[in-house]
């Protein structure tokens, strides 16, 4: 780095602690090394001198010497930062793992995965870049929600959809998400097993827990698990859906009486409760692990790392950064 720079907060960092910040910015500075350039007064925040644990807010610079660590690359894809990009580019930014037959991609919260009403931009459409010389276009395999964040299969051939297509169907897929719920849940993990019906209203398309018998209702079967607490206020469930309902995991943890924080359908608070200062207003669920078989041989187990407001969340709440949460 040849000089002093200014960096300013981004509106998806706001509350984050600045050694938090900084080990996003700059993997490489140790902690001793920015509690020194803090002490000495290198490093400030909008002019002032400050410590490690001082929340950040959109707008503010900090200061940033020369400190012979390389800056973090490109910052995360969201479903903002993707909408002046080539199809082509946000792909290959979304890609997590690719073979001959199979992609998989982190996909955005904000971005849907197929096209409809409101529309002008899905996963689905810009696919149609990555034809292959046969003329062929990769196919989608499963659903994610609009603004469900993280891991997404898609064939690209035909006859790997086929086979991926019907490992889905009689589930023989592995699908693990994160959510941050409101409250706690009665139990440490539990299953849950409910009869659900989608119906149509004025704002879309909505699931309720039906009665058994109830015409159009489907079994949903789903299992959860905490993960860490914050007090009696927000959990962080690892969640795993056995059938494939629309909406399932939403709709089991309002039904349990954890709705998903941020969750425009199913998130209905007391009058009570007030919404967490910095934990952004939407909906705080990922798609992060899926294990599926490969169409050829042998298993596909790829990860996706969080979306930024969940981050941005965890940072907040004091959530570890999920390194050893896999298993």
């Amino acid at each position: 780095m040849a000089g002093v720079e200014q960096i300013k907060v981004d509106e998806g960092e706001a509350c984050m602690r600045l050694d938090r910040w900084f080990k996003v910015h700059f993997p490489g500075l140790g902690f001793g090394h920015l509690q020194k350039l803090l002490r000495s007064g290198q490093v400030r925040v909008d002019g002032g001198r400050v410590k490690a644990d001082s929340r950040l807010e959109p707008g503010q610079s900090v200061r940033i010497p020369p400190i012979g660590v390389d800056k973090a690359g490109a910052g995360p894809l969201t479903a903002k930062t993707i909408r002046n990009q080539d199809d082509g580019d946000v792909l290959r930014q979304m890609l997590l793992h690719e073979d001959p037959k199979v992609f998989v991609f982190n996909k955005p919260a904000g971005l849907a995965v197929q096209g409809g009403s409101g529309v002008t931009r899905s996963v689905d459409s810009m696919l149609e870049a990555w034809r292959n010389q046969k003329g062929e276009k990769p196919r989608l395999v499963h659903r994610l929600d609009r603004d469900t964040s993280g891991v997404l299969v898609v064939a690209r051939t035909r006859l790997a959809a086929m086979k991926l297509a019907e490992a889905f169907r009689a589930r023989e897929t592995k699908k693990t998400y994160w959510a941050l719920v409101k409250g706690v849940p009665p139990k440490r993990e539990d299953k849950i097993s409910t009869w659900l019906i989608k119906e149509a209203t004025p704002d879309g398309d909505r699931v309720r827990v039906a009665k058994h018998g109830e015409k159009g209702a489907d079994h949903a079967v789903s299992y959860y698990r905490v993960l860490e607490q914050a007090g009696q206020a927000m959990t962080w469930l690892e969640m795993e859906p056995y059938t494939g309902r629309t909406h399932q995991l939403r709709v089991h943890a309002a039904h349990i009486g954890c709705p998903i924080i941020g969750d425009p359908k199913y998130f209905e608070a007391d009058t009570n409760w007030d919404f967490p200062g910095g934990v952004q207003n939407r909906l705080h669920l990922h798609a992060r692990r899926i294990v599926v078989p490969h169409p050829d041989k042998g298993t596909i187990d790829v990860t996706a790392p969080m979306p930024p407001h969940m981050r941005q969340s965890w940072n907040l709440i004091g959530f570890d950064d999920a390194s050893g949460a896999e298993e």
